[in-house]
């Protein structure tokens, strides 16, 4: 008897350890998968940037608590970006997405330091030594070129003007994109491009904006963090405009004529799904308009549905390859052919653009 009583006793005191050890197993299994964001600007920038941070949060709803996301803002392309890449994988981050160009060399040598945290770099090409980095190209040629068809038949100076930041390939290539839009019903106009040298920069951009209006533009396109400055300042003068990143004809509607906006969070969804599947691979991955990432914006009131419809078909021979953006013959600004007669310019090509089309006027400064 007494033998049985010690034995309830020692199972009735050992109960709770038990289950105490149990829910300890519980939140462990349960702790969420840590993904961490790093970008060069705002938030709340209505451009770049805040395209990231509306699929961060995408991201999140989406997996309903299983995701954890961290977002550092105004992160300069510098070591300091190693600086919030270190703190985030203490943290436990476990996969980092480097939203900005000049962050690929820092994310290369925390990657080397980290051999189990998985960095995406965006819109750059990752080399191929680096096993647990990868690249995602979201593809706004499309629709810019679409957009550039719209301002080639809105612009009654025949002068278009472009307000332009860093001459690094991904600027150079959505540029030449638009302007090949333009050109392709316009083939007289003249594409007028200014840098400013700057992600973002609302003096520099306003002022470099009323510099093309006064010479003439009466259709001025950014490619910035943010198109908002160059819509306002064209809004205010009267003239049309176009942008890149965020669709912002609520901001503008008689201004504004159309341009090309991201959709990250479906793709933020399927790279860390890999991940937490353990399918994830290195590499390079591109994505063009039919995957739904990058496409053409709403058309402000202004724009005739003649115009309409024709942008919507050229759109539609983009989608079915019809028409592609950068297919030889290709001159640049000094004549020199770039891109021979049939050739298609693939996405290595892309990634080291350094030339502007031919028809464009204002040089490439020097990085």
């Amino acid at each position: 008897m007494r033998v049985l009583l010690l034995r309830l006793i020692i199972c009735f005191v050992t109960l709770p350890i038990v289950a105490t050890a149990g829910r300890s197993a519980n939140q462990q299994a349960a702790e969420p998968f840590k993904v961490g964001f790093v970008m060069t600007g705002p938030a709340a920038d209505l451009g770049w940037n805040y395209t990231h941070d509306q699929g961060r949060k995408f991201l999140e709803q989406s997996f309903n608590g299983k995701v954890q996301t961290t977002l550092v803002e105004k992160v300069p392309e510098s070591a300091e970006v190693e600086r919030v890449m270190e703190k985030m994988i203490a943290q436990g981050t476990k996969l980092i997405f480097a939203t900005s160009y000049g962050y690929l060399e820092p994310a290369l040598r925390v990657a080397s330091r980290h051999p189990d945290i998985i960095i995406m770099q965006c819109q750059r090409s990752s080399p191929p030594s680096a096993k647990n980095v990868g690249a995602y190209f979201v593809d706004p040629n499309g629709p810019l070129y679409v957009a550039g068809v719209v301002a080639g038949r809105l612009t009654k100076t025949g002068k278009v003007g472009c307000v332009a930041a860093h001459p690094i390939a991904v600027v150079l290539t959505t540029f030449n994109a638009f302007a090949l839009g333009v050109q392709s019903v316009n083939p007289k106009a003249r594409i007028q491009i200014v840098w400013t040298g700057s992600w973002s920069d609302t003096p520099l951009e306003a002022e470099a904006t009323k510099g093309l209006i006064d010479s003439g533009a009466d259709v001025v396109f950014s490619e910035m963090s943010s198109a908002m400055t160059v819509v306002q300042t064209a809004a205010k003068a009267g003239i049309h405009s176009a942008g890149c990143c965020v669709d912002l004809k609520n901001e503008s509607p008689k201004s504004w004529l159309t341009g090309q906006h991201f959709n990250w969070g479906p793709l933020y969804v399927k790279t860390v799904q890999s991940v937490m599947d353990h399918t994830w691979k290195p590499g390079d991955r591109y994505y063009g308009m039919k995957e739904g990432y990058s496409d053409l914006s709403s058309f402000g009131t202004d724009v005739p549905e003649k115009v309409k419809k024709e942008a919507m078909s050229v759109k539609k021979r983009i989608d079915d390859g019809d028409i592609v953006v950068f297919k030889g013959p290709l001159k640049d600004q000094d004549g020199r052919q770039r891109v021979k007669p049939g050739e298609i310019l693939d996405i290595k090509a892309l990634t080291n653009v350094n030339w502007i089309v031919q028809g464009v006027d204002g040089p490439i400064p020097h990085q």
